[in-house]
């Protein structure tokens, strides 16, 4: 069984250059404040219906800033592991 964090895209809200602001769903394991995405994504913050929360897991949605060079590959669709 992969116990690996993973979090789906499916919007985009905001987008700079290094940070963006999605809408995503957890797919896989639990997903940590904190948590980096490959080498160029860090997972900043999760709301969950208003509220900043430390972590979210399957099968759950949240708006999450993310930042890094990653932000500009994300778009809808995208699923993105931790690691």
């Amino acid at each position: 069984m992969d116990s690996a964090a993973k979090l789906q895209i499916y919007s985009v809200e905001e987008r700079s250059l290094d940070s963006a602001v999605c809408v995503v769903r957890c797919v896989g394991g639990v997903v940590r404040v904190g948590q980096e995405f490959g080498a160029h994504l860090t997972l900043d913050r999760i709301l969950r219906y208003g509220k900043a929360v430390a972590f979210m897991d399957p099968p759950h949605s949240a708006q999450v800033r993310l930042s890094g060079t990653g932000v500009r590959e994300l778009e809808k669709g995208v699923v993105i592991t931790a690691g």
